[in-house]
């Protein structure tokens, strides 16, 4: 519960909540690697906080390929947010890219939790803003760049990523084939020697 207390405060400028303040909220939640969290086409019940470990949503194309969407490694939410909000099926799939712990919230308690924490308003709303604005940074990214420049930006932005992701899901966000990106990572290799 410190990890989201914290982050919330970060987030917010404001030491006026705790964990005992949340905890009736939340389940705490461990899962191993590769383990699902949420089934494209069954009922979203859950919203996810990291508290240690990456998450990533995805769903899986005609053609049975996985295409990733998102990552939440640590202090990140993630859902299907449209279905949970809305009591729907989910259209992606959850999964623990490493050994992963979560606090999860239910939809009832997600209602609740605002009314009865204002400070919660604030958090997210501000959440959702800075997750919209990547969203919309990473679409301009993909459509105004090479697919060069744009795994160099990636991997200078985040290059944590570049080590805790799988070559084949990264490459699926980044909207490459695996072999593509292999062929990137090799020419980059050879750049540095």
């Amino acid at each position: 519960m410190q990890a989201l207390v914290e982050h919330i405060e970060k987030v917010t400028g404001s030491g006026n909540i705790g964990g005992e303040q949340l905890l009736p909220y939340f389940e705490e939640r461990s899962y191993a690697k590769k383990a699902m969290l949420q089934e494209e086409g069954k009922a979203c019940l859950w919203y996810f906080f990291v508290v240690k470990g990456c998450l990533r949503l995805f769903f899986t194309d005609d053609n049975g390929v996985e295409q990733t969407i998102q990552f939440a490694p640590e202090q990140w939410w993630l859902t299907d947010l449209d279905a949970f909000r809305n009591g729907r099926r989910s259209a992606y799939s959850i999964q623990a890219l490493e050994a992963t712990e979560v606090l999860a919230i239910d939809a009832h308690r997600y209602a609740l939790l605002p009314e009865e924490q204002p400070l919660m308003q604030k958090y997210f709303r501000l959440v959702y803003e800075r997750a919209f604005a990547a969203t919309l940074l990473r679409v301009q990214m993909i459509s105004r760049m090479s697919k060069n420049d744009f795994y160099e930006l990636f991997a200078s932005k985040y290059p944590e990523f570049m080590q805790r992701i799988p070559q084949k899901v990264l490459a699926s966000f980044l909207g490459f084939t695996p072999e593509y990106l292999s062929e990137l990572r090799k020419k980059k290799m050879e750049k540095k020697s």
